[in-house]
């Protein structure tokens, strides 16, 4: 079984950051940006690749997925919004990775889990502080309103990562155990 591709993954996560960065502009009310609800699925992206293929290949996606989601951020949201997403998403799909690696021989659901935790923490603080601060706007509710949504879609995301693993382990034999 050939294993999950590089590209489908790195497509996967600028759609989903480039996506993210649109919605992040269009506050839902003071706590929360619709932004807050798509942008997760970045680190299930990153922890899937991480899983399937290997941290080597998973830092690859995230740097794809960066270089592609900055470019197609400053043409549909603003630079400050593009420069803000570009940072914060590098940063913490980076510490992603490596916790998410450090991790893997956990039981399953500890290394996505503890993995996009910490990573949120680090994006919500950079994102919102590099994006919103000084604006007037209500950035610090908006992001405390982001980290609760992304904790909450971390703890429903093991559900589509578990499956999407066990289904490409089953395609995968025996070589699939990572």
């Amino acid at each position: 079984m050939k294993q999950p591709s590089f590209a489908l993954f790195a497509a996967a996560m600028a759609v989903v950051v480039t996506i993210s960065n649109v919605l992040v502009q269009y506050p839902i009310n003071d706590w929360l940006t619709w932004g807050a609800l798509s942008y997760p699925v970045a680190f299930l992206i990153t922890d899937l690749a991480n899983r399937t293929v290997g941290p080597a290949i998973a830092r690859r996606v995230v740097l794809a997925g960066f270089a592609a989601a900055v470019l197609m951020s400053i043409l549909l949201a603003t630079p400050r919004i593009a420069l803000a997403s570009g940072t914060a998403f590098l940063a913490a799909q980076v510490l992603d990775v490596q916790v998410f690696d450090q991790l893997r021989r956990r039981r399953w659901w500890i290394p996505p889990l503890v993995s996009s935790t910490l990573g949120s923490v680090l994006d919500t603080v950079l994102f919102f502080g590099l994006a919103f601060a000084f604006t007037g706007l209500p950035w610090i509710t908006w992001a405390a309103g982001d980290f609760a949504v992304k904790m909450t879609m971390a703890l429903i995301m093991l559900i589509p990562f578990r499956i999407a693993y066990m289904w490409w382990r089953e395609l995968a034999g025996p070589a699939a155990a990572r």
